[in-house]
């Protein structure tokens, strides 16, 4: 079994003599830029988290986790590395939540993480990319590969009758890997697709990108985006000029303040977002409730797990030293042993002492595949009357 080395006479000292100390953990995602709207909720779930992990006064012999939030930007690489550069040399953090897009994550990963010997867990960095990186076996993500999203986009199109779409990704390592996920899983199932042409964000003008996809044409677009930025900017534009009026939304797509920005002229839009329909997902909605934030919204429940999976580990481990935790995440993560939810920190935290398996289930139904990345559920949803209405999860 996964935890019999924790009955080991070593691992018993280790863990008795540690003493009480202070783990800072990192939570390095953009506060600023094309997902701010979500982050205010990913670093609320994730602090949650570390104050359940907290009032339980059993971690590491009464260690407690302290939270240090660090800006990603989400697209500035080189911003989000003296980020996390900073949160390893001045706050000396043992551990990132994060980062939050995948362009600076792998950013991160490479030039600060792997150097320092710190773990990330990352609960949106969800580029192809990053399943082969070399990564030293420091890097998770409790969100799921691109890959993956790309056949349940192409599958919903095809359940829809689309034949054919125009694409348009954010030009970064998230747009490119999604988007050529999607129009490889669609094609593949006998779907065309007439464009697959880049765009930048952060402009105020998108008529000439819009103008080249409605040349194309296409029975709707699909738009591999940022809800706060281009990806917005993109369906404001093809409105306006009557290029499209259906889009598919990947997960970037995916907010409240999208339909809050279009408008009504966005019902019939519809696509997908990484999220579970497990048990646990609705106890951290309500505990979200109570908390004050909304485990709704996308990389929310994905942000709670990433912090139950460092404190689980490192309790796993006897030690909050990456060198000595990175190696039991995965183990904490799946099966076999006792599922575990969220609201049940306290009592996963006296088992790993105790040497008894578990298989950290959480909000979003965690199972760790491969190089360490979430094996990932859907939910599938229509805009209706300026919401995100649940169709069914796959």
């Amino acid at each position: 079994m996964k935890k019999l080395l924790l009955a080991s006479t070593a691992s018993v000292l280790l863990a008795s003599t540690a003493g009480a100390e202070e783990i800072k953990l990192g939570i390095l995602i953009g506060f600023t830029g094309p997902i701010e709207s979500l982050t205010a909720d990913m670093a609320a779930a994730a602090e949650f988290a570390m104050k359940e992990v907290n009032d339980s006064g059993l971690l590491l012999d009464g260690s407690t986790l302290v939270p240090v939030r660090a800006d990603s930007t989400c697209i500035d690489s080189a911003a989000a590395t003296a980020a996390a550069e900073r949160l390893i040399t001045s706050d000396g953090v043992l551990g990132i939540v994060g980062g939050d897009c995948s362009g600076v994550t792998g950013a991160v990963l490479q030039n600060v993480a792997r150097p320092n010997g710190i773990v990330m867990i990352s609960p949106s960095a969800t580029s192809p990319a990053l399943s082969s990186a070399e990564d030293d076996g420091l890097f998770f993500r409790t969100a799921p590969s691109d890959a993956r999203e790309g056949e349940v986009m192409a599958d919903i199109l095809m359940e829809k009758g689309v034949k054919s779409i125009a694409l348009t990704y954010t030009n970064s390592d998230y747009g490119k890997g999604l988007s050529e996920a999607i129009a490889n899983a669609f094609i593949a199932k006998g779907g065309t697709v007439t464009i697959n042409a880049s765009h930048e964000d952060g402009k105020a003008d998108y008529s000439s990108e819009v103008a080249a996809l409605a040349a194309a044409g296409g029975d709707l677009l699909v738009v591999a985006g940022y809800l706060d930025q281009g990806g917005k900017g993109i369906i404001q534009a093809s409105l306006d000029t009557g290029a499209f009026s259906t889009f598919g939304l990947p997960g970037g797509m995916v907010g409240d303040n999208l339909p809050l920005a279009i408008g009504p002229a966005l019902d019939g839009s519809y696509g997908q977002v990484a999220q579970s329909d497990g048990s646990g997902s609705a106890t951290l909605i309500e505990m979200g409730k109570e908390a004050g934030f909304n485990a709704v919204t996308p990389y929310t429940m994905e942000s709670y797990d990433a912090v139950a999976l460092f404190a689980l580990a490192m309790q796993a481990a006897g030690s909050s030293k990456p060198a000595d935790y990175a190696a039991k995440v995965m183990e904490i993560a799946n099966a076999p042993g006792e599922k575990i939810y969220p609201g049940e920190l306290a009592k996963a935290l006296e088992l790993v002492k105790a040497g008894v398996d578990i298989d950290y289930e959480g909000a979003s139904s965690v199972e760790l595949i491969g190089p360490g990345e979430s094996a990932g559920r859907y939910r599938q949803f229509e805009i209706k009357g300026g919401k995100y209405e649940t169709v069914t999860f796959r």
